[in-house]
């Protein structure tokens, strides 16, 4: 399977879908389902690192790229989840060009960053037998960061010509928190920075990812020019069918 950056320079939207459940046996459901990535959250869904690998193997042999969110920007972070195995890392709650580059060098081992060497012990060079990985790993990793507040849009320019920043997400839940519109994404001053967001970035040349809040609004963002989109939850589709089902029967 080629990389999430390779494939998103094909310049097909890629459609995604949002996992929480920190189940393998969800997961594999909806690899199934031919979506283009699947997005392992572990900043707001129950996941430890052995239930990110469990389903992260669960989805191995399917075409969706496995995506994981980390919880934060810490490096150490970084470094197990890319030792597991995941190659494309979305790192929320980016605000400056400064974070940025901390983050990519995270994401790179010496000279081009500070990320730890386990490579004999590390499933992503299959257990040391890659002997190439050490010095192609930096070509096989997205790194992806999350543009979600008045400050990341602010500093958005300079995020975008970031070296080794290969894509930007906009989360528009927090995004709209931090405008003062809390559990309101559809504000218009909210939908505005989207739009504004989506036009700097692809100015930049690179990339824009956003979730979106529908199916008609999946196809609003397609129409402006994101180029990752993701349709939802599992947590959603398993809430809103269960629902469904039950309100059939009064």
């Amino acid at each position: 399977m080629s990389n999430f950056k390779a494939r998103l320079a094909e310049g097909k939207p890629l459609l995604g879908l949002w996992q929480s459940l920190a189940s393998p046996y969800t997961a594999e459901i909806c690899a199934r389902a031919g979506f283009d990535w699947l997005l392992f959250d572990g900043e707001h869904a129950p996941n430890s690192l052995p239930l990110l690998l469990a389903q992260l193997q669960a989805v191995t042999p399917f075409a969706a790229t496995p995506i994981a969110r980390t919880p934060n920007d810490d490096p150490a972070i970084i470094k197990q989840y890319l030792d597991i195995g995941f190659a494309t890392l979305l790192v929320p709650m980016v605000e400056s060009s400064d974070q940025a580059a901390r983050i990519v060098s995270a994401a790179r081992f010496p000279p081009r960053g500070i990320r730890g060497v386990a490579s004999a012990t590390s499933r992503a060079s299959g257990f040391g037998a890659d002997a190439t990985y050490l010095a192609t790993a930096h070509e096989k990793v997205t790194v992806i960061v999350q543009i979600e507040s008045r400050a990341g849009l602010d500093a958005l320019d300079d995020i975008a010509a970031t070296p080794g920043i290969d894509a930007l997400f906009i989360g528009p839940a927090d995004l709209a928190a931090s405008l003062g519109h809390l559990g309101n994404p559809r504000h218009e001053e909210v939908q505005a920075a989207i739009l504004g967001a989506v036009q700097r970035i692809k100015q930049a040349n690179k990339p824009a990812g956003i979730f979106a809040l529908s199916p008609d609004d999946a196809h609003l963002r397609i129409a402006q020019g994101f180029s990752f989109i993701s349709l939802g939850t599992d947590i959603g589709l398993l809430s809103n069918s269960a629902r469904n089902l039950r309100a059939g029967f009064a």
